[in-house]
């Protein structure tokens, strides 16, 4: 199974950047595959991802993920091809379409019809980064634009056609979207138990494309906390938990906590999202079910998480995002370090 890390969320303004590249250059040393940069309404995805690119040699850099709605499709060609060049082909396409409260209130863009707009996007990109003129009549995108002086443009830099996208996706459709014509799935919000919520989707796409699962890379993320005081290390992931199911989102669209839902806490996601957006966040967080955090991290003593390691890998999973905790870089670093190390060696059994 391989490793992957993230830096940056919709909070992250560069406050601690110097310590987040140590931990980064230490991941790389220590054999990490994956480094994927965030971006909401802080930094952006890519210029964290072209710094890295000078002082890392191996971890692959990825976007985790771009927003569609805030570029154009041929920019986010030409960006890949610029990363791909100067992180000598390191570079990896995570795409998603993000929320409405973000596509609207940030970028000022429609966001109805996500999916088809991704799909045209990406159809897009993939001309784009084959070498190909950039034409395209789509629903959401005209290549070039009627009426003016506009023609079909090819991409000036070496094709890339290889690149691989990794999309970002939650709901039914747009699982069998990822898997008809993407080569990764950035998941969230996946308990192993509940696989098939995402992964049947995802495998009738595959069949569209002519794949099957053992073709497409399925990334999926926890936290890892090895230690005894398993209630403490529940405790402390419900907020993130709450907010997930109640402010991820508006109160009509959070695909987070519709894909809880499909995994069958239905009367959990409803009640905490809506004590949640009434301003009840503490009763919000208590109400978090133990073993939904359980599920969705790999926490407790070594054997717990060897257990929970067994439940990805059986589930299909092929990379798995950690993320660890401390009070500070250093810690953070030593973490990740036995956490890896504890990977490595379960891998190898």
């Amino acid at each position: 199974m391989k490793t992957g890390i993230g830096i940056g969320s919709a909070y992250y303004n560069g406050e601690d950047w110097d310590e987040l590249v140590d931990y980064t250059v230490e991941a790389d040393k220590m054999g990490v595959d994956f480094v994927w940069s965030a971006e909401a309404w802080g930094m952006d995805a890519i210029v964290p991802l072209a710094y890295l690119a000078a002082v890392t040699k191996n971890i692959t850099l990825g976007t985790g993920i771009m927003q569609i709605s805030s570029r154009v499709p041929s920019m986010i060609a030409m960006t890949s091809q610029s990363l791909a060049t100067v992180s000598n082909n390191r570079f990896v396409l995570g795409l998603g379409v993000s929320g409405p409260q973000v596509v609207e209130g940030l970028h000022g863009a429609a966001f109805a019809n996500p999916l088809g707009r991704l799909r045209e996007c990406v159809e897009i990109v993939k001309k784009g980064l084959s070498g190909e003129r950039l034409e395209y009549e789509g629903k959401h995108y005209l290549l070039p634009r009627p009426g003016g002086e506009g023609k079909p443009i090819k991409l000036s830099q070496p094709p890339r056609k290889d690149l691989p996208i990794y999309l970002a996706t939650l709901g039914p459709k747009s699982m069998e979207m990822t898997g008809e014509l993407a080569d990764g799935w950035l998941g969230t919000s996946f308990i192993p138990e509940h696989a098939d919520v995402f992964l049947e989707p995802l495998k009738r796409g595959l069949q569209k494309s002519g794949r099957t699962l053992a073709d497409i890379d399925i990334q999926v993320g926890g936290s890892l906390e090895v230690g005894d005081d398993v209630e403490r290390m529940i405790e402390a992931r419900k907020p993130a938990m709450a907010f997930t199911l109640g402010g991820m989102g508006s109160a009509k669209t959070n695909f987070y906590n519709d894909a809880f839902k499909r995994a069958g806490y239905v009367d959990e996601a409803v009640e905490i999202q809506g004590l949640w957006i009434n301003g009840k966040k503490d009763e919000a967080i208590r109400r978090v079910p133990d073993d939904m955090i359980l599920k969705t991290n790999l926490i407790g003593t070594e054997a717990m998480i060897k257990e929970r390691l067994k439940a990805y890998r059986d589930a299909g999973v092929s990379t798995l995002r950690v993320s660890t905790g401390g009070k500070n870089w250093r810690e953070r670093t030593e973490s990740l370090a036995e956490a890896i190390d504890l990977i490595q060696r379960e891998a190898s059994q």
